[in-house]
């Protein structure tokens, strides 16, 4: 087939929607422009889902990208492809650090976390409900942010006093609307906060993932342990992780749901539970819409008669791959609570799924349950047109979601 131009993908991600469809009627795999970078983006969930799971298709930047080094220094999202720990591996060291990682999400510790989830969120929902009736509400900020970076917090052993601090430079990472400038100095920030935190888990370990992973870094043979910078990048992964993709998740399933009140009525009269609506949500609005990068280790043929030479650069497109027609019907643009089958992407797939993922499942059901059941009146105070996307071609979420918890009558 004749070779396509070069998409450009909208670094402010004004009109996703739009976007996903341009890149589904281009065929499964096309060239795209990431702020500058070039790279095959892949949005036909079958062979996604062969990238995925193949031996020849690296994350590790460093050893399978041969545009690495004079990419990253002058590249806005260099972070995402320089970092060194779990999200960057390849094979063995990507198992080593998994390993490592893994006691953080057992079911035993979310079990134990689900206490505190369902206390922040009540304590959240307290602090909202002394409001005045007709009074929006940003349920964004006020109940979509504290909850993920409080738990986090508590799961890595963030001190209070740093929380407003991660939350900022986490944000960060997500711009893409940031200059090279400005995106270097919010990972500089972001490093000095890291810093700060393991300085003062080495002065007072405690129970919590931080301190296992010190202890980790000082105790265990040379085979097995973190280097420095692997220790410092792990706890950026676990925090930016942790906290960001959970926000965008409770912020489009609280708009789902105030946008379609049918949907609100499945729930009401049992045709549907909030199970149903967090993996919806996942299919519907993913917190992440593309995901940067992996790299081709020979050459992958596609099934459209281009290929993926050796060493190019892949973006996952996880959104425009949940709504394809093929996996979903014609019905995939649609939320739709009761939908038979809610598979999708959000999470990864392969050896690379989000270890997190029970954790964010549990935190989203638990946020809707209780808001809905303490405000059963809520609504949108702006039309949903008047939502402004986050500035990301990455992160999928609004700037803010102005609600009326309890309109006047």
């Amino acid at each position: 087939m004749p070779e396509q131009p070069i998409l450009v993908l909208d670094p402010a991600g004004t009109d996703r929607h739009a976007e996903y469809r341009t890149l589904r009627e281009r065929g499964p795999a096309t060239r795209v422009d990431v702020l500058g970078v070039t790279a095959w983006s892949v949005s036909d969930p079958v062979l996604l889902k062969e990238l995925l799971t193949s031996s020849q298709v690296s994350k590790d930047a460093r050893a399978h990208w041969p545009a690495f080094a004079e990419t990253v220094a002058t590249w806005p999202l260099a972070l995402w492809v320089a970092v060194n720990n779990m999200f960057t591996a390849y094979g063995a060291d990507h198992r080593r650090l998994r390993r490592m990682i893994a006691p953080a999400f057992s079911a035993r510790r979310i079990q134990d976390l689900r206490v505190s989830v369902e206390k922040v969120v009540t304590e959240l929902l307290d602090g909202l409900a002394d409001r005045p009736a007709g009074e929006p509400v940003d349920l964004r900020k006020e109940l979509a942010y504290p909850l993920p970076i409080a738990v986090i917090g508590r799961l890595m052993g963030v001190p209070e006093s740093q929380l407003d601090g991660f939350r900022s430079v986490v944000d960060g990472v997500f711009d893409t609307t940031l200059t090279v400038e400005e995106a270097t100095a919010n990972t500089a920030s972001l490093y000095g906060a890291l810093d700060q935190l393991i300085a003062s888990k080495r002065a007072a370990p405690g129970d919590d993932m931080t301190s296992l992973l010190l202890a980790t870094r000082d105790e265990e043979g040379d085979g097995g342990r973190l280097d420095d910078e692997e220790l410092r990048d792990t706890l950026l992964l676990m925090i930016s992780a942790g906290y960001d993709t959970t926000v965008n998740v409770i912020d489009q399933a609280i708009t789902a749901l105030l946008t379609r009140p049918e949907q609100l009525s499945h729930l009401r009269e049992g045709r549907a539970d909030w199970n149903d609506v967090v993996e919806e949500t996942l299919r519907h609005e993913p917190a992440v819409k593309h995901i940067p990068m992996r790299y081709a280790l020979s050459d992958i043929p596609l099934p459209d008669g281009q290929k993926i030479a050796q060493g190019e650069a892949i973006l996952v497109s996880f959104a425009p791959a949940n709504r394809h027609p093929d996996w979903h019907g014609e019905t995939a643009d649609d939320f739709d609570v009761t939908r038979p089958t809610k598979e999708h992407l959000a999470f990864g797939h392969g050896v690379h799924f989000c270890l997190g993922a029970p954790l964010a499942r549990l935190e989203i059901a638990t946020a809707l349950q209780q808001l809905f059941d303490r405000f059963p009146e809520a609504r949108l105070a702006v039309p949903a047109t008047d939502l402004l996307p986050l500035p990301s071609l990455i992160s999928n979420g609004h700037q803010s979601l102005p609600v009326v918890l309890r309109p006047a009558h």
